[in-house]
Protein backbone atom coordinates (compact mmCIF):
# COMPACT_ATOMS: atom_id res chain seq x y z
CA UNK A 1 0.00 0.00 0.00
CA UNK A 2 2.82 2.40 0.84
CA UNK A 3 4.54 1.62 -2.44
CA UNK A 4 1.34 2.31 -4.27
CA UNK A 5 0.98 5.70 -2.69
CA UNK A 6 4.58 6.51 -3.42
CA UNK A 7 4.04 5.63 -7.09
CA UNK A 8 0.93 7.75 -7.15
CA UNK A 9 2.72 10.69 -5.70
CA UNK A 10 5.54 10.36 -8.24
CA UNK A 11 3.08 10.13 -11.09
CA UNK A 12 1.05 13.07 -9.75
CA UNK A 13 -2.09 11.04 -9.14
CA UNK A 14 -4.20 12.02 -6.15
CA UNK A 15 -7.07 9.86 -4.75
CA UNK A 16 -9.94 11.56 -3.07
CA UNK A 17 -10.39 10.64 0.53
CA UNK A 18 -14.11 10.30 0.16
CA UNK A 19 -13.86 7.53 -2.43
CA UNK A 20 -14.83 4.16 -0.98
CA UNK A 21 -12.07 1.71 -0.25
CA UNK A 22 -13.36 -0.71 -2.84
CA UNK A 23 -13.33 1.92 -5.57
CA UNK A 24 -9.95 3.21 -4.57
CA UNK A 25 -8.19 -0.08 -5.06
CA UNK A 26 -8.16 -1.04 -8.71
CA UNK A 27 -8.15 -4.53 -9.88
CA UNK A 28 -4.96 -6.54 -10.13
CA UNK A 29 -4.65 -6.12 -13.86
CA UNK A 30 -5.14 -2.40 -13.67
CA UNK A 31 -2.52 -2.19 -10.98
CA UNK A 32 0.06 -3.78 -13.19
CA UNK A 33 -0.72 -1.42 -16.07
CA UNK A 34 -0.57 1.66 -13.89
CA UNK A 35 2.60 0.53 -12.18
CA UNK A 36 4.34 -0.09 -15.49
CA UNK A 37 3.14 3.28 -16.83
CA UNK A 38 4.49 5.18 -13.87
CA UNK A 39 7.74 3.31 -13.89
CA UNK A 40 8.28 4.30 -17.53
CA UNK A 41 7.38 7.89 -16.69
CA UNK A 42 9.77 7.86 -13.74
CA UNK A 43 12.59 6.48 -15.85
CA UNK A 44 12.02 9.13 -18.52
CA UNK A 45 11.91 11.88 -15.92
CA UNK A 46 15.03 10.58 -14.26
CA UNK A 47 16.83 10.43 -17.58
CA UNK A 48 15.82 13.99 -18.39
CA UNK A 49 17.01 15.11 -14.97
CA UNK A 50 20.34 13.33 -15.47
CA UNK A 51 20.71 15.07 -18.83
CA UNK A 52 19.93 18.45 -17.27
CA UNK A 53 22.38 17.82 -14.47
CA UNK A 54 25.06 16.85 -17.01
CA UNK A 55 24.40 19.94 -19.08
CA UNK A 56 24.52 22.11 -15.97
CA UNK A 57 27.77 20.53 -14.81
CA UNK A 58 29.36 20.95 -18.24
CA UNK A 59 28.20 24.56 -18.35
CA UNK A 60 29.57 25.26 -14.91
CA UNK A 61 32.87 23.64 -15.83
CA UNK A 62 33.17 25.62 -19.06
CA UNK A 63 32.26 28.84 -17.27
CA UNK A 64 34.83 28.18 -14.57
CA UNK A 65 37.44 27.52 -17.22
CA UNK A 66 36.51 30.72 -19.05
CA UNK A 67 36.59 32.70 -15.81
CA UNK A 68 39.97 31.33 -14.92
CA UNK A 69 41.30 32.14 -18.40
CA UNK A 70 39.81 35.64 -18.27
CA UNK A 71 41.27 36.30 -14.83
CA UNK A 72 44.62 35.09 -16.04
CA UNK A 73 44.51 37.44 -18.99
CA UNK A 74 43.59 40.39 -16.74
CA UNK A 75 46.36 39.58 -14.28
CA UNK A 76 48.89 39.27 -17.07
CA UNK A 77 47.81 42.59 -18.61
CA UNK A 78 48.05 44.40 -15.26
CA UNK A 79 51.47 42.91 -14.59
CA UNK A 80 52.66 44.07 -18.01
CA UNK A 81 51.34 47.60 -17.44
CA UNK A 82 52.99 47.82 -14.03
CA UNK A 83 56.26 46.60 -15.50
CA UNK A 84 56.09 49.26 -18.23
CA UNK A 85 55.34 51.99 -15.64
CA UNK A 86 58.25 50.90 -13.45
CA UNK A 87 60.62 50.90 -16.42
CA UNK A 88 59.50 54.39 -17.51
CA UNK A 89 59.78 55.72 -13.95
CA UNK A 90 63.30 54.35 -13.70
CA UNK A 91 64.29 55.94 -17.00
CA UNK A 92 62.81 59.29 -15.95
CA UNK A 93 64.55 59.11 -12.59
CA UNK A 94 67.87 58.40 -14.26
CA UNK A 95 67.31 61.28 -16.68
CA UNK A 96 66.44 63.70 -13.86
CA UNK A 97 69.45 62.63 -11.84
CA UNK A 98 71.67 62.97 -14.91
CA UNK A 99 70.27 66.42 -15.69
CA UNK A 100 70.64 67.49 -12.07
CA UNK A 101 74.21 66.21 -12.04
CA UNK A 102 74.94 68.06 -15.27
CA UNK A 103 73.34 71.20 -13.88
CA UNK A 104 75.29 70.91 -10.67
CA UNK A 105 78.53 70.30 -12.52
CA UNK A 106 78.10 73.17 -14.96
CA UNK A 107 75.96 75.18 -12.53
CA UNK A 108 78.22 78.13 -11.75
CA UNK A 109 79.05 78.76 -15.41
CA UNK A 110 75.40 78.48 -16.44
CA UNK A 111 74.23 80.71 -13.59
CA UNK A 112 76.98 83.19 -14.40
CA UNK A 113 75.72 83.42 -17.97
CA UNK A 114 72.17 83.86 -16.66
CA UNK A 115 73.38 86.67 -14.41
CA UNK A 116 75.11 88.32 -17.36
CA UNK A 117 71.92 88.19 -19.44
CA UNK A 118 69.95 89.58 -16.51
CA UNK A 119 72.39 92.45 -16.12
CA UNK A 120 72.00 93.26 -19.80
CA UNK A 121 68.28 93.58 -19.29
CA UNK A 122 68.97 95.71 -16.24
CA UNK A 123 71.09 98.07 -18.30
CA UNK A 124 68.06 98.74 -20.49
CA UNK A 125 66.45 100.49 -17.49
CA UNK A 126 63.03 98.89 -17.71
CA UNK A 127 63.22 96.84 -14.49
CA UNK A 128 62.96 98.60 -11.12
CA UNK A 129 63.09 95.47 -8.92
CA UNK A 130 65.78 95.26 -6.25
CA UNK A 131 68.92 93.46 -7.34
CA UNK A 132 70.96 91.59 -4.77
CA UNK A 133 74.45 92.96 -4.29
CA UNK A 134 77.62 92.44 -2.22
CA UNK A 135 77.02 92.89 1.51
CA UNK A 136 73.33 91.95 1.49
CA UNK A 137 72.16 89.36 4.05
CA UNK A 138 69.76 86.70 2.72
CA UNK A 139 67.43 84.04 4.13
CA UNK A 140 67.17 80.93 1.93
CA UNK A 141 64.39 78.47 2.82
CA UNK A 142 63.73 75.11 1.16
CA UNK A 143 60.23 73.80 1.88
CA UNK A 144 60.15 70.52 3.86
CA UNK A 145 63.95 70.38 3.86
CA UNK A 146 65.41 72.26 6.82
CA UNK A 147 68.77 70.60 6.26
CA UNK A 148 69.04 72.45 2.94
CA UNK A 149 67.81 75.81 4.26
CA UNK A 150 70.06 78.53 5.59
CA UNK A 151 69.55 81.86 7.32
CA UNK A 152 71.70 85.02 7.42
CA UNK A 153 73.66 84.23 4.27
CA UNK A 154 75.89 87.20 3.45
CA UNK A 155 76.75 87.92 -0.17
CA UNK A 156 80.51 88.28 -0.51
CA UNK A 157 82.27 91.02 -2.44
CA UNK A 158 82.34 88.85 -5.53
CA UNK A 159 78.56 88.50 -5.46
CA UNK A 160 78.59 84.79 -4.45
CA UNK A 161 76.95 82.74 -1.67
CA UNK A 162 77.41 79.21 -0.34
CA UNK A 163 74.66 76.67 0.39
CA UNK A 164 74.60 73.25 2.13
CA UNK A 165 75.32 70.13 0.04
CA UNK A 166 76.67 72.24 -2.85
CA UNK A 167 80.40 72.33 -3.45
CA UNK A 168 80.49 75.38 -5.73
CA UNK A 169 79.61 78.98 -4.92
CA UNK A 170 76.33 80.29 -6.29
CA UNK A 171 76.18 83.66 -8.10
CA UNK A 172 73.73 85.97 -6.33
CA UNK A 173 74.65 89.52 -7.34
CA UNK A 174 72.53 91.28 -9.97
CA UNK A 175 69.66 88.80 -9.43
CA UNK A 176 66.25 89.36 -7.88
CA UNK A 177 65.00 87.22 -5.01
CA UNK A 178 62.85 85.12 -7.35
CA UNK A 179 65.64 84.58 -9.90
CA UNK A 180 68.09 83.41 -7.24
CA UNK A 181 65.45 81.05 -5.78
CA UNK A 182 64.94 79.44 -9.20
CA UNK A 183 68.69 78.92 -9.66
CA UNK A 184 69.06 77.30 -6.23
CA UNK A 185 66.07 75.03 -6.91
CA UNK A 186 67.75 73.78 -10.11
CA UNK A 187 70.91 72.90 -8.18
CA UNK A 188 68.95 71.01 -5.49
CA UNK A 189 67.20 68.75 -8.03
CA UNK A 190 69.99 66.25 -7.38
CA UNK A 191 68.89 65.83 -3.77
CA UNK A 192 65.15 66.57 -3.82
CA UNK A 193 62.34 66.16 -6.33
CA UNK A 194 60.72 69.46 -7.28
CA UNK A 195 62.27 71.57 -4.49
CA UNK A 196 60.45 74.77 -3.55
CA UNK A 197 62.93 77.53 -2.61
CA UNK A 198 62.21 81.01 -1.24
CA UNK A 199 64.82 83.79 -0.93
CA UNK A 200 64.32 86.90 1.20
CA UNK A 201 66.65 89.87 1.72
CA UNK A 202 67.03 90.29 5.46
CA UNK A 203 69.40 93.29 5.41
CA UNK A 204 69.85 95.74 2.56
CA UNK A 205 73.52 96.70 2.71
CA UNK A 206 74.70 96.77 -0.89
CA UNK A 207 73.16 99.99 -2.18
CA UNK A 208 73.84 103.02 0.06
CA UNK A 209 73.53 106.49 -1.47
CA UNK A 210 74.04 109.91 0.11
CA UNK A 211 72.51 113.33 -0.57
CA UNK A 212 74.43 116.40 0.60
CA UNK A 213 74.56 120.12 -0.10
CA UNK A 214 71.68 122.54 -0.51
CA UNK A 215 68.86 120.14 0.44
CA UNK A 216 66.46 120.36 3.35
CA UNK A 217 67.27 116.91 4.74
CA UNK A 218 70.77 115.72 3.87
CA UNK A 219 71.12 112.04 4.75
CA UNK A 220 72.32 108.60 3.69
CA UNK A 221 69.77 106.19 2.24
CA UNK A 222 69.85 102.41 1.80
CA UNK A 223 67.90 101.53 -1.28
CA UNK A 224 65.54 98.55 -1.41
CA UNK A 225 64.75 99.10 -5.08
CA UNK A 226 66.02 101.12 -8.00
CA UNK A 227 65.36 104.85 -7.53
CA UNK A 228 65.71 107.76 -9.93
CA UNK A 229 67.44 111.01 -9.07
CA UNK A 230 64.26 113.10 -8.73
CA UNK A 231 62.68 110.61 -6.32
CA UNK A 232 65.85 110.56 -4.22
CA UNK A 233 65.84 114.37 -4.00
CA UNK A 234 62.23 114.25 -2.83
CA UNK A 235 63.23 111.85 -0.04
CA UNK A 236 65.87 114.42 1.00
CA UNK A 237 63.23 117.16 1.24
CA UNK A 238 64.03 118.89 -2.03
CA UNK A 239 66.47 121.74 -2.77
CA UNK A 240 66.69 124.82 -0.60
CA UNK A 241 66.38 128.40 -1.80
CA UNK A 242 70.15 128.71 -1.95
CA UNK A 243 70.61 125.70 -4.26
CA UNK A 244 72.43 126.35 -7.49
CA UNK A 245 71.57 125.53 -11.06
CA UNK A 246 73.22 122.13 -11.17
CA UNK A 247 72.98 118.79 -9.39
CA UNK A 248 76.14 116.72 -9.28
CA UNK A 249 76.54 112.92 -8.90
CA UNK A 250 79.82 111.38 -7.85
CA UNK A 251 79.99 107.62 -8.47
CA UNK A 252 82.13 107.00 -5.41
CA UNK A 253 81.41 103.28 -5.46
CA UNK A 254 82.89 102.89 -8.93
CA UNK A 255 81.08 101.04 -11.67
CA UNK A 256 78.32 98.65 -10.51
CA UNK A 257 79.13 94.96 -10.47
CA UNK A 258 76.54 94.22 -13.14
CA UNK A 259 78.08 96.76 -15.49
CA UNK A 260 81.56 95.36 -14.85
CA UNK A 261 80.31 91.96 -15.94
CA UNK A 262 79.04 93.46 -19.19
CA UNK A 263 82.19 95.54 -19.77
CA UNK A 264 80.07 98.66 -19.58
CA UNK A 265 81.86 100.26 -16.67
CA UNK A 266 82.25 104.02 -16.75
CA UNK A 267 85.78 103.79 -15.31
CA UNK A 268 88.31 101.34 -13.97
CA UNK A 269 87.04 101.72 -10.40
CA UNK A 270 90.14 103.54 -9.11
CA UNK A 271 88.73 107.03 -9.64
CA UNK A 272 85.22 108.35 -9.06
CA UNK A 273 83.22 109.30 -12.12
CA UNK A 274 81.49 112.69 -12.08
CA UNK A 275 78.22 113.64 -13.77
CA UNK A 276 76.36 116.94 -13.66
CA UNK A 277 72.77 117.77 -14.66
CA UNK A 278 70.76 120.96 -14.73
CA UNK A 279 68.62 121.08 -11.61
CA UNK A 280 65.70 122.63 -13.46
CA UNK A 281 65.64 119.72 -15.94
CA UNK A 282 65.82 117.20 -13.12
CA UNK A 283 62.94 118.82 -11.26
CA UNK A 284 60.86 118.69 -14.44
CA UNK A 285 61.58 114.97 -14.79
CA UNK A 286 63.43 115.17 -18.09
CA UNK A 287 64.64 111.59 -18.73
CA UNK A 288 68.15 112.68 -19.71
CA UNK A 289 68.54 114.52 -16.38
CA UNK A 290 66.75 111.94 -14.20
CA UNK A 291 68.84 108.73 -14.22
CA UNK A 292 68.75 105.79 -11.82
CA UNK A 293 71.16 106.30 -8.95
CA UNK A 294 73.79 103.61 -8.44
CA UNK A 295 75.11 102.01 -5.26
CA UNK A 296 77.69 104.23 -3.61
CA UNK A 297 76.57 107.44 -5.37
CA UNK A 298 76.96 110.80 -3.66
CA UNK A 299 74.42 113.34 -4.86
CA UNK A 300 75.45 116.92 -4.22
CA UNK A 301 73.51 120.13 -4.69
CA UNK A 302 76.10 122.91 -4.50
CA UNK A 303 75.13 126.35 -3.36
CA UNK A 304 74.34 128.74 -6.15
CA UNK A 305 76.92 131.23 -7.33
CA UNK A 306 76.27 134.56 -5.75
CA UNK A 307 76.39 138.25 -6.58
CA UNK A 308 76.60 140.92 -3.93
CA UNK A 309 74.52 144.09 -3.95
CA UNK A 310 75.49 146.86 -1.54
CA UNK A 311 75.40 150.62 -1.23
CA UNK A 312 72.28 152.73 -1.32
CA UNK A 313 69.72 149.90 -1.49
CA UNK A 314 67.02 148.96 0.97
CA UNK A 315 68.29 145.42 1.70
CA UNK A 316 71.95 144.85 0.86
CA UNK A 317 72.45 141.09 0.43
CA UNK A 318 74.17 138.25 -1.36
CA UNK A 319 71.84 136.99 -4.09
CA UNK A 320 72.12 133.38 -5.35
CA UNK A 321 72.30 133.07 -9.13
CA UNK A 322 69.77 130.31 -9.79
CA UNK A 323 69.29 131.70 -13.28
CA UNK A 324 70.80 134.44 -15.44
CA UNK A 325 70.72 137.72 -13.55
CA UNK A 326 71.04 141.34 -14.69
CA UNK A 327 72.04 144.41 -12.72
CA UNK A 328 68.58 145.96 -12.65
CA UNK A 329 67.03 142.68 -11.46
CA UNK A 330 69.66 142.26 -8.74
CA UNK A 331 68.96 145.78 -7.44
CA UNK A 332 65.22 145.05 -7.52
CA UNK A 333 65.76 141.88 -5.46
CA UNK A 334 67.73 143.96 -2.95
CA UNK A 335 64.68 146.21 -2.45
CA UNK A 336 65.49 148.89 -4.99
CA UNK A 337 67.53 152.05 -4.72
CA UNK A 338 67.24 154.37 -1.78
CA UNK A 339 66.78 158.16 -1.89
CA UNK A 340 69.58 160.35 -3.20
CA UNK A 341 70.96 157.52 -5.37
CA UNK A 342 73.34 158.46 -8.13
CA UNK A 343 71.77 156.15 -10.73
CA UNK A 344 74.06 157.07 -13.58
CA UNK A 345 77.14 155.86 -11.72
CA UNK A 346 76.23 152.34 -10.56
CA UNK A 347 79.43 150.36 -10.45
CA UNK A 348 80.03 146.64 -11.07
CA UNK A 349 83.26 145.23 -9.65
CA UNK A 350 84.27 142.02 -11.44
CA UNK A 351 87.25 139.82 -10.77
CA UNK A 352 89.00 138.60 -13.89
CA UNK A 353 89.21 134.78 -14.23
CA UNK A 354 92.56 133.30 -13.29
CA UNK A 355 93.95 136.46 -11.69
CA UNK A 356 93.50 138.77 -8.78
CA UNK A 357 92.95 141.81 -10.99
CA UNK A 358 89.57 143.49 -10.88
CA UNK A 359 87.58 145.31 -13.50
CA UNK A 360 85.07 148.10 -12.93
CA UNK A 361 82.02 148.53 -15.15
CA UNK A 362 79.78 151.59 -14.82
CA UNK A 363 76.09 151.30 -15.57
CA UNK A 364 73.55 154.09 -16.17
CA UNK A 365 70.28 152.93 -14.65
CA UNK A 366 68.42 155.95 -16.03
CA UNK A 367 69.44 155.08 -19.60
CA UNK A 368 68.46 151.44 -19.05
CA UNK A 369 65.06 152.50 -17.72
CA UNK A 370 64.52 154.58 -20.86
CA UNK A 371 65.68 151.70 -23.10
CA UNK A 372 68.61 153.75 -24.28
CA UNK A 373 71.17 151.26 -22.97
CA UNK A 374 71.32 147.50 -22.63
CA UNK A 375 70.94 145.87 -19.27
CA UNK A 376 74.21 144.28 -18.13
CA UNK A 377 74.30 140.57 -17.26
CA UNK A 378 76.06 139.76 -14.04
CA UNK A 379 78.71 137.09 -13.54
CA UNK A 380 79.25 134.95 -10.44
CA UNK A 381 80.86 136.85 -7.55
CA UNK A 382 80.15 140.28 -9.10
CA UNK A 383 79.79 143.15 -6.66
CA UNK A 384 77.16 145.80 -7.48
CA UNK A 385 77.79 149.10 -5.72
CA UNK A 386 74.92 151.58 -5.80
CA UNK A 387 76.38 155.02 -4.95
CA UNK A 388 74.71 157.99 -3.33
CA UNK A 389 75.03 161.61 -4.50
CA UNK A 390 77.94 163.42 -2.74
CA UNK A 391 76.16 166.71 -1.85
CA UNK A 392 73.01 164.97 -0.85
CA UNK A 393 74.95 162.46 1.21
CA UNK A 394 76.64 165.35 3.14
CA UNK A 395 73.31 167.01 3.85
CA UNK A 396 71.82 163.68 4.93
CA UNK A 397 74.76 163.02 7.21
CA UNK A 398 74.42 166.49 8.78
CA UNK A 399 70.73 166.00 9.29
CA UNK A 400 71.40 162.62 10.76
CA UNK A 401 73.76 164.21 13.27
CA UNK A 402 71.80 167.39 14.13
CA UNK A 403 68.34 165.88 14.48
CA UNK A 404 69.24 163.43 17.26
CA UNK A 405 71.12 166.23 19.10
CA UNK A 406 68.16 168.61 18.94
CA UNK A 407 65.82 165.89 20.12
CA UNK A 408 67.94 165.42 23.22
CA UNK A 409 67.81 169.13 24.31
CA UNK A 410 65.62 169.96 27.31
CA UNK A 411 62.24 171.48 26.56
CA UNK A 412 61.32 174.65 28.47
CA UNK A 413 58.10 176.55 28.51
CA UNK A 414 58.21 180.33 28.18
CA UNK A 415 55.35 181.95 30.05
Amino acid sequence: MLRWKRVQRRAGIRIANNVPQEERRPKRRDEKVVTKLHQDTFQQTRGSADELIGIWRSTIGARSTADSVFCGLIKGTLAGLLLILFVQAGIAQQASVASATTTNTAGPAKLQSDRTSVSKGLAAGGDTRYRIGPGDVLDVRVARAPELSREAVRVDQGGMIRMPMLTDDIPAACLTEGELAQNIAKLYLKYKNDPHVDVFVREFQSQPVAVIGAVKGAAQFKLQRRVRLLELLSFAGGPTDSAGQNVQIVHAGGAPLCEKMNNEAAGDGDGAAFVSYRLSDTLRGVPEANPFVQPGDIVSLPLADQVYVLGNVLRPAAIPMKEPLTVTRAIAIAGGTGPSTKKDKVRIIRQLPGSTAKKEIYVDLIAIEKNKAEDVALMPNDVVDVPISGTKSILRSLLGTIVPTVSQLPVRVIP
